[in-house]
């Protein structure tokens, strides 16, 4: 169905959301009718921040808002569900609109299958009524479900569409750019030549997926990453993990300004235990490029400013290609604590394809290398 269809069902005037692919169509909608604007449409940091944010709303205008997600990102809605929106807490009503990826019977990568499978499990355990909404479903049938939601709603409970692979279309295209002009997969490339033998940890996304390839394209084993295709925000939380108990070993965590956003406070915990070999890089194009490339708030911020108050010895910033080599060969000569912001363009190759290992064979082939370095 087309998404203005769906939006005039809902009848609701502020978003809130973690863009996904699954609804692109949706984000582009929002983005083109509202951009961000603060009162009618926000991209909240992480799914259970988009809860509070829409339970706010509630609070000072008594309206229900609606909160847009991927279904990966159930998980982090569960406390604030449960225990703040619930009818037995404060009964604050809110619409959630969820794509379903790793929809059981069709394929999809590994991170999204047991996600897929218990979504809607997950949605009863919450409560949440809800509904599916496939690429037949027609828009009588959708108001006609909205109609009987309405009534569970004034009562302060929560409803959801769950949205499946192709169900929404918005025929506006939207371009999604930044003026910054360093590559990632470039970057990535001269991080692969500088940090030679060195573990690396990469986060979900488009990054992993070039790091794998760039691995390949040089002919070299993959036994020194570990690709983090799941659990979006925290690539730098694994790599804190093997830091410390890998002391005589650099270790560099390729983050991206989203996935930092998604779970900030990892940072603090990181400045905190001090790690001397860990080597935090994240590329900031200040977008969710992988999902589509909605806007993050990450050109509003100072990152570097951030990881120095969170305890980091040496964060700095690099818009060029000069000072992004001097800078990664710099933290990898130091023995403390270093982050490095890279600003980037938005875009990847459109050949760019996806890992040809398992996830179980890149954590045992990772293992092993880190077994052989102990021994």
């Amino acid at each position: 169905m087309e998404v203005k269809e769906l939006v005039n069902i809902l009848n609701s005037d502020f978003y809130v959301g973690v863009p996904d692919s699954q609804l692109q169509a949706f984000g582009n909608y929002l983005i083109n009718t509202f951009g961000t604007d603060k009162t009618h449409h926000i991209i909240a940091a992480n799914e259970g921040n988009c809860v509070a944010l829409a339970a706010g709303y509630h609070l000072a205008t008594g309206k229900i808002p609606v909160v847009y997600m991927q279904n990966s990102g159930e998980g982090n809605i569960v406390n604030p569900v449960v225990s703040l929106l619930n009818r037995e807490v404060y009964a604050i009503p809110a619409i959630f609109v969820i794509g379903w990826r790793g929809e059981p019977n069709l394929p999809d990568e590994p991170q999204h299958c047991c996600q897929g499978k218990i979504t809607l499990k997950l949605l009863e355990d919450m409560d949440i009524a809800y509904t599916v909404i496939a690429s037949e479903t027609t828009s009588t049938e959708v108001r006609a479900k909205m109609k009987q939601f309405k009534e569970l709603l004034r009562q302060g409970k929560q409803v959801a569409f769950v949205i499946k692979k192709g169900a929404l279309t918005y025929g506006t295209a939207v371009e999604y750019k930044n003026q910054h002009l360093l590559i990632r997969e470039k970057v990535l490339e001269r991080l692969v030549e500088i940090s030679k033998e060195d573990i690396v940890v990469s986060t979900t996304g488009k990054t992993s997926r070039e790091l794998f390839e760039i691995r390949e394209r040089n002919k070299q084993s993959h036994k020194y990453d570990f690709l983090t295709v799941g659990s979006m925000g925290h690539a730098s939380s694994i790599a804190l993990g093997i830091s410390l108990h890998q002391p005589g070993k650099k270790v560099w965590c390729v983050d991206g300004d989203g996935a930092m956003l998604m779970h900030l406070g990892a940072m603090a915990v990181i400045g905190a235990y001090q790690p001397a070999n860990f080597i935090h890089v994240i590329i900031n194009n200040a977008a969710h490029e992988s999902v589509g490339g909605m806007p993050t708030v990450a050109d509003k911020i100072d990152i570097c400013q951030i990881a120095s108050g969170c305890g980091y010895k040496n964060a700095v910033r690099a818009d060029d290609y000069e000072s992004l080599d001097k800078a990664l060969r710099l933290a990898r000569a130091k023995n403390e604590l270093c982050l490095i912001e890279v600003t980037c363009s938005i875009g990847a190759r459109k050949d760019l394809g996806r890992p040809t290992i398992s996830p179980q064979e890149n954590k045992d082939n990772f293992m092993k290398n880190l077994r052989r370095i102990n021994s």
